[in-house]
């Protein structure tokens, strides 16, 4: 789920159950919790770093997708757009 350096003092076994117990609610459910979480996160940032998160969420979707339309194959087989490009740099 999250394997960084910056993330490596969170509960992955918490965060983890979490996740599944939010996966086991319908789509519209899941996506009233993911609706009802943004004033809370989006009050702790910067508009700025909000739109960071938004852009994140839309990298990871991508990612997924393209990962989902060619099955078995590994990332250095496929374009795959990443921080930089998403960035400009």
């Amino acid at each position: 789920m999250t394997t960084s350096r910056e993330t490596d003092w969170m509960n992955h076994p918490a965060i983890r159950k979490l996740v599944d117990e939010a996966n086991a609610l319908t789509l519209d459910e899941r996506l009233t919790l993911l609706k009802g979480l943004v004033p809370g996160i989006a009050s702790e940032m910067t508009p700025k770093g909000f739109e960071a998160v938004v852009d994140e969420l839309r990298l990871k979707g991508a990612r997924f997708y393209d990962a989902t339309d060619h099955p078995g194959q590994g990332r250095a087989t496929r374009t795959v757009v990443g921080e930089r490009e998403l960035e400009g740099r």
